[in-house]
């Protein structure tokens, strides 16, 4: 039993070199968020070669899917950062149970999703086009994607128990399959070939949600198979209000912090309907952009569960180092993607089948957007900090000032001037307002709680 013990104790996170610990946990996932935000790239690629009206529903429907990705994903932040958490502190049998609540309250989360799919899809497109093509196309999409959505919900809830316990790799494995197969089944389903039906825009909303469930199961099968810390049972199961409670005190801002997204996206939406192809431009940026922000989501999910175990374990230095190397990686990644959309954002309309009206308002619209990447990555990882040492609500504030009461409001009044263009520059000027908050709150949650970690160990071996 004690030797048992003494092996648990050692786990890498507490005690391999950070930068070398970080860049193990994150590169695998790096990998594989850039996987994924390729076959987003590719999935609109293709949906482009129908028509215009398809590839500006899929771009519609955006809010709704990102909101089920910040219900699945920030519940699993709160799962992940409270099992982290409590493994660093030795607490097993208590991990076991965190595990199987946060995997029920996913899915009860697609249920939820299920029922929008049926009863929302119609109302939300209706708001946003009276275009009936578009409409009928992104119906048919969303519908699909709500209904069957189930995988993306298992799917974050095992890969982030896996990162938990340091198993990065294997959701590597898991998200590059399923990507794989959404990138095979995409031009099938889409075009008809090898005899199948040709299902249109329904059948790349299927290639999703099949990529998401075979990705769900593998994620399942390397919990039950290779996660020796984590043991999973629902056997006499009943949820654990405390604990789900307790979930959701991490999660729940960080759900917010995404849903807000898909709020700015739809009310960005609303006011680019009076400027003809500038909705379908601001969709195509979301799908480049994901690109590069994909890889800094995928260093924070490496991140998180290595400052919430020493930050439990009682180990400043380790936690301060790993911010500052997150920090440093982030912005670098950040430059990159400057460069590359204030060099080359003709040639990347391109592969969307670009239109000459989608090349003159989406040139301008990429030049002046990609200013904002200057602070996002400082600012991306930050939140993630506040997260994983439990102050998730800090992210959740800067969220809501940047998106809700500064870029909304900046973009509805350059609308007024009726120039599309002068619309772009609220992202920029939204950032601005992130980086000084964001700064203003580290500096916070510095004095009041990383200066003082491990203070409580000290006291016990005193």
């Amino acid at each position: 039993m004690e030797e048992t013990t003494n092996k648990r104790q050692e786990n890498k996170m507490g005690v391999m070199p950070i930068n070398r610990l970080l860049l193990t946990m994150s590169l695998p996932m790096m990998i594989s968020m850039l996987v994924q935000a390729l076959y987003n790239i590719v999935d609109s690629i293709f949906v482009s070669q129908i028509n215009e009206y398809a590839l500006r529903a899929v771009s519609l429907a955006f809010p709704i899917q990102s909101l089920m990705i910040a219900v699945s994903v920030g519940t699993a932040v709160g799962i992940n950062a409270f099992l982290s958490k409590t493994l660093g502190q030795k607490q097993y049998e208590k991990a076991n149970i965190i595990a199987t609540n946060g995997i029920f309250i996913e899915a009860v989360s697609a249920a939820v999703f299920a029922m929008i799919g049926l009863f929302v899809s119609r109302p939300f497109f209706t708001s946003q086009t009276d275009i009936a093509q578009v409409r009928e196309y992104g119906v048919t999409y969303l519908t699909i994607c709500c209904c069957a959505g189930a995988g993306i919900f298992l799917q974050t809830a095992f890969e982030r128990i896996l990162q938990s316990t340091g198993k990065t790799f294997y959701t590597m494995i898991t998200q590059g399959t399923g990507a794989v197969v959404n990138l095979i089944l995409d031009p099938i389903l889409i075009f008809g070939y090898f005899g199948l039906p040709k299902m249109g825009v329904a059948g790349a909303a299927a290639a999703t949600v099949i990529g998401q469930m075979v990705a769900a199961l593998l994620a399942i099968i390397f919990n039950l198979k290779c996660n020796r810390e984590i043991h999973l049972s629902f056997k006499n199961f009943r949820p654990d209000l405390r604990l789900i409670g307790q979930i959701y005190k991490v999660g729940a801002p960080s759900i917010v912090v995404q849903a807000i997204g898909s709020v700015m996206t739809y009310g960005m939406n609303l006011i680019l309907a009076a400027f003809g192809a500038a909705q379908t431009v601001f969709g195509v940026y979301f799908k480049l952009q994901s690109f590069i922000f994909m890889p800094i989501f995928g260093l924070n999910n490496g991140m998180v569960p290595i400052i919430a175990y020493n930050y439990g374990a009682g180990k400043r230095e380790r936690v301060i180092q790993t911010m500052k190397s997150s920090i440093m990686f982030a912005v670098g990644i950040m430059m990159a993607g400057l460069a590359a959309m204030q060099i080359f954002p003709a040639q990347l309309l391109g592969f969307f089948n670009a239109t000459e009206e989608l090349l003159v308002i989406g040139v301008p619209a990429l030049r002046t957007i990609c200013l904002s990447f200057c602070f996002a990555g400082y600012c991306i990882v930050v939140g993630s900090v506040f997260q994983a040492l439990g102050n998730g609500v800090y992210s959740m504030v800067v969220s809501i000032a940047r998106q809700l009461c500064v870029l909304l409001p900046v973009a509805y009044l350059l609308s007024l001037s009726g120039n599309v263009n002068m619309i772009w520059w609220a992202f920029p000027i939204a950032e601005l307002m992130s980086l000084g908050m964001s700064t203003f709150f580290l500096i916070r949650i510095n004095r009041n709680i990383i200066q003082h970690i491990g203070e409580e160990q000290a006291r016990e071996r005193s």
